[in-house]
C-alpha cells in the first residue's frame, strides 16, 4: 500500500529551492570547468640553447647570457638568463629528456647529480635554467608565473637608483631620484682618490682607496643626500666590502643621525659571519648584505639571528625562482626584507614573479634596467620609478631573436651518471 506523502513544510521549501539551484549550478560548472582550468600537456625537454646578447655583461654575477628550453610540444619554449657557457652546459645536460613541469625534481637533479655541490658560479647557471622552467610552466597554463606561487601581494615593486657626486650635485641627484618615483637614492662609499700607489717598478694599475679618509667623506655626503631626499625620503649607502671592521663601524656610527634606509656590504664577504653580528650590536643603522651570495646555505644563520635587516640575494644568482621562494620563506619567518641586486633585464623581470607574493619589504636595485635591452622586445615593465606586474604568461618575456647570437645547443643528456633515491622516490646526493 502506497502511503500518501505529507506536504512539504513551508519552512523547508526554500531549502529545496536552494538545493535545486545548487544542482543547476553544479551541472553548469561541470561543463565550464574543463574550459576554465588549463591542464598541463605531456611534454619532454628536447633542446637547450645558449645565446650571447649584443652587450654581454662581463661581470659574472650580473650575467645576461640568454638560455631557452625547447620541448617536443611545438612552440612551447621557456626563456631564462644568467650563467656562462661551461656552467650552463653541464646543468643543461641533466634536463634533456625530462618533464619540464617537475621543476623541483629538475632543480634537485641539477644540484645533486655531481660529486661537488654547485659553487656560486654554477648555481647561477642552474638559476638561469630554473627561470626558463618556470617560464615554460606559466606559458603552458597561460598564466603569469606569480599566479603559480600565490598571486601578487603588492601593487608594484619599489626601486632605488644610484648616483654619485658631492655637495650640491649630490643633493640634486638625490632629489631628482625621489621626484622620479623611486623609493630611495643610493650613494657609493665615496669615490677613490685620483692618485695611484707607486712602487719601485712604477705605479700600480688602480687608484688609492684610503678607507680611514673615506669615512669622513661618506659622512659629509650622507648629510647632502639627506637634504636631497628630504626629511621623509629614503637613501642608502654601499660600502662595497672595501672597509675593515673598525672603519666600517666608525662609518656606520657617523651616519646614524642621517637615518639611512640601509648600509650595504659593510665589510668583506669572507668576514660577514664574524663582522656583521658585531656591527649589529654596535650601530643602529639597518644592515644589508648578499649580492655575492648563492643559495640560502651561504647566509641562513645571519637571517635566523637577525644580524641583517635585508638580504641582497637576487635572480638568477641564488639558483632561480625555486630557491628564491625558500629564501623568501626564511626571511618572512625572521622578519627580514629582501633588496635584490640588479642583474640582466630578464632576471630582473623575474623578480616581480618571485617577490610579488612575498609579504615582507622589497626594494629592487634597478641598475641599467630602466629600459629594455635591444634583444628583449617585451619584458620588464618599469615606469614612474616602479616595476609593475603584467598578465603576460610565464615571465612575460618576448625575445628579439635577430639580436642574439647562438653560442651552442644542447640536445644530448651526456654521460649517464649514477643517481640515488630514497625509498619514496625523492633524490638524494650522489
Amino acid at each position: 500500500m502506497k502511503l500518501p506523502q505529507a506536504p512539504c513544510p513551508r519552512s523547508l521549501a526554500p531549502t529545496r529551492r536552494h538545493f535545486l539551484r545548487h544542482l543547476a549550478v553544479a551541472a553548469t560548472a561541470a561543463t565550464v570547468l574543463p574550459r576554465t582550468f588549463a591542464v598541463l600537456p605531456k611534454a619532454t625537454i628536447t633542446k637547450i640553447n645558449i645565446y650571447r646578447p649584443p652587450a654581454l655583461n662581463l661581470h659574472f654575477n650580473q650575467s645576461n647570457m640568454v638560455v631557452t628550453i625547447e620541448t617536443d610540444q611545438a612552440g612551447l619554449i621557456g626563456v631564462g638568463e644568467g650563467g656562462s657557457r661551461d656552467t650552463i652546459e653541464q646543468c643543461a645536460q641533466r634536463l634533456i629528456g625530462r618533464n619540464p613541469f617537475d621543476i623541483e625534481r629538475c632543480w634537485q637533479d641539477m644540484y645533486r647529480s655531481w660529486f661537488y655541490s654547485p659553487g656560486r658560479e654554477k648555481i647561477h647557471a642552474l638559476g638561469a635554467l630554473d627561470l626558463a622552467l618556470w617560464d615554460l610552466k606559466g606559458k603552458a597554463l597561460g598564466v603569469p608565473v606569480y599566479d603559480l606561487i600565490g598571486g601578487m601581494n603588492r601593487t608594484y615593486l619599489e626601486t632605488y637608483l644610484s648616483g654619485g657626486g658631492t655637495g650640491t650635485q649630490l643633493q640634486e641627484r638625490a632629489r631628482a631620484t625621489i621626484e622620479a618615483g623611486h623609493r630611495a637614492f643610493r650613494m657609493d662609499a665615496a669615490s677613490p682618490g685620483a692618485n695611484q700607489p707607486v712602487t719601485e717598478a712604477g705605479p700600480l694599475p688602480g687608484p688609492i682607496y684610503n678607507t680611514r679618509e673615506r669615512v669622513g667623506q661618506v659622512a659629509k655626503n650622507a648629510k647632502d643626500v639627506r637634504i636631497g631626499v628630504g626629511e621623509d625620503g629614503d637613501w642608502l649607502v654601499d660600502l662595497h666590502q672595501r672597509f675593515d671592521y673598525a672603519d666600517a663601524l666608525r662609518c656606520c656610527k657617523l651616519i646614524e643621525e642621517f637615518a639611512p634606509y640601509l648600509v650595504e656590504d659593510p665589510t668583506r664577504d669572507e668576514q660577514f659571519r664574524d663582522d656583521i653580528p658585531k656591527l649589529r650590536k654596535m650601530t643602529s643603522v639597518p644592515l644589508a648584505a648578499g649580492e655575492e651570495w648563492g643559495q640560502r646555505w651561504d647566509f641562513h644563520k645571519l637571517v635566523e639571528n637577525k644580524d641583517v635587516d635585508y638580504v641582497r640575494c637576487t635572480l638568477p644568482n641564488v639558483g632561480g625562482i625555486t630557491e628564491m621562494l625558500k629564501i623568501a620563506a626564511l626571511c618572512e619567518t625572521h622578519a627580514v626584507g629582501i633588496v635584490p641586486h640588479f642583474t640582466g633585464s630578464i632576471a630582473t623581470a623575474a623578480l616581480v614573479h618571485a617577490l610579488g607574493p612575498f609579504s615582507g619589504p622589497v626594494l629592487v636595485e634597478i641598475g641599467q634596467n630602466v629600459k629594455l635591452p635591444e634583444h628583449v622586445s617585451e619584458g620588464l615593465d618599469f615606469r614612474r620609478g616602479k616595476i609593475w606586474p603584467n598578465r603576460r604568461p610565464g615571465l612575460g618575456i618576448t625575445l628579439n631573436m635577430e639580436r642574439l647570437s647562438l653560442v651552442t645547443a644542447i640536445t644530448d643528456p651526456g654521460t649517464k651518471r649514477p643517481v640515488f633515491f630514497r625509498p619514496d622516490g625523492s633524490q638524494t646526493s650522489w
